[in-house]
């Protein structure tokens, strides 16, 4: 039987620190209003030199490493990412050439803050459909570039950041203790679209002038529908995933959520039965980061020796969309 495993986890992340204290200087808001509403307390920000695909490398290549193998070897590049370096081509092909990756597929997808957990579905099913034998799945966003630094409901959020993970097959013998991705389990619902969106710069409302002087090409957001969303479908995933593996909350040894908003977090940790100090939490650092937030909480605590061999894993997210899944790994 084939499981896919992750064989290796990497991040990247801007030098440029934007903090609270700097964010009072830019708009009316203060350090103690965003702690308290959010738990954040700084963000980074990726230099104006470079761009989305720069970081994804970055944290590929940190990924290959830790995994043991050569970019050579990876023959599927999947990023998510809805801040790519252009429209066309996908950025993942950019990606595939800073690495030296040869030829092999290479693909984006959007859904936003949940698109690591989209593209870690679709890697596992490659891996275990044998299609393709190294995966290199990478969640990443420069959302610095899609900010309106005038509102202060959005623009004191998000940061800039790339996650990655290599995906392999690993042989399970019958009986044998599952080990690796035991299952994901991915949702979207079309009828909150409007509540997280970029109104223009597509199909429906090309860019104009007005467009431009209006700031739409920027996050909008309304907070409240996207907080209530959030806490309730993150909540029920995270019950599907422990439901189809016949497993409960007090069995899971760590929880590696989108770092999106503390608050979101506490909701989900009272609804699931699951105590706060099971989530890793590094939002006080990032901010939220969309779809790399997973991959670069998933690499620090690796990094950091806090998941060990042995221990059950509970990714999950909710994005734009809305967008939303979870997934149980067995590490």
């Amino acid at each position: 039987m084939i499981q896919t495993k992750i064989l290796g986890t990497g991040r990247a992340v801007p030098g440029q620190v934007l903090t609270n204290f700097d964010l009072e200087k830019i708009v009316e808001t203060s350090d103690a209003w965003i702690t308290e509403r959010t738990g954040i307390k700084e963000r980074r920000i990726l230099e104006k030199d470079r761009a989305t695909s720069d970081l994804a490398a970055e944290a590929g290549l940190a990924a290959c490493e830790a995994a043991g193998i050569s970019p050579k070897e990876i023959d599927c590049i999947l990023v998510g990412t809805v801040t790519p370096d252009v429209p066309m081509p996908a950025t993942a092909v950019y990606v595939q050439r800073r690495m030296g990756v040869p030829p092999c597929a290479a693909f984006d997808l959007s859904a936003a803050c949940a698109g690591f957990l989209y593209g870690l579905t679709i890697g596992d099913a490659f891996v275990k459909n044998r299609q393709f034998k190294r995966v290199l799945v990478i969640g990443v966003e420069i959302l610095s570039r899609i900010l309106d630094w005038k509102d202060r409901n959005t623009c004191v959020l998000f940061g800039d950041g790339a996650g990655a993970v290599v995906l392999g097959p690993s042989e399970q013998a019958p009986g044998e203790r599952l080990r690796g991705i035991l299952s994901t389990h991915i949702y979207a619902d079309g009828t909150g679209a409007e509540a997280l969106s970029i109104p223009a710069g597509g199909s429906r409302n090309p860019t104009s002038a007005t467009t431009l002087a209006d700031n739409l090409h920027c996050v909008k957001m309304n907070g409240k529908t996207v907080f209530t969303n959030a806490v309730r479908n993150i909540s029920a995933s995270c019950m599907v995933a422990l439901e189809t593996n016949n497993m409960t909350a007090p069995e899971v040894d760590m929880v590696v959520a989108h770092q999106a908003n503390l608050r979101i977090l506490e909701g989900v940790s009272q609804r699931c039965g699951l105590p706060l100090e099971k989530f890793y939490l590094n939002i006080h650092k990032y901010g939220n980061t969309s779809s790399a937030s997973i991959p670069i909480a998933l690499d620090e605590a690796v990094r950091e020796g806090k998941i060990k061999p042995g221990m059950l894993l509970l990714f999950c997210a909710l994005g734009a969309g809305f967008s939303w899944g979870s997934a149980l790994v067995r590490w």
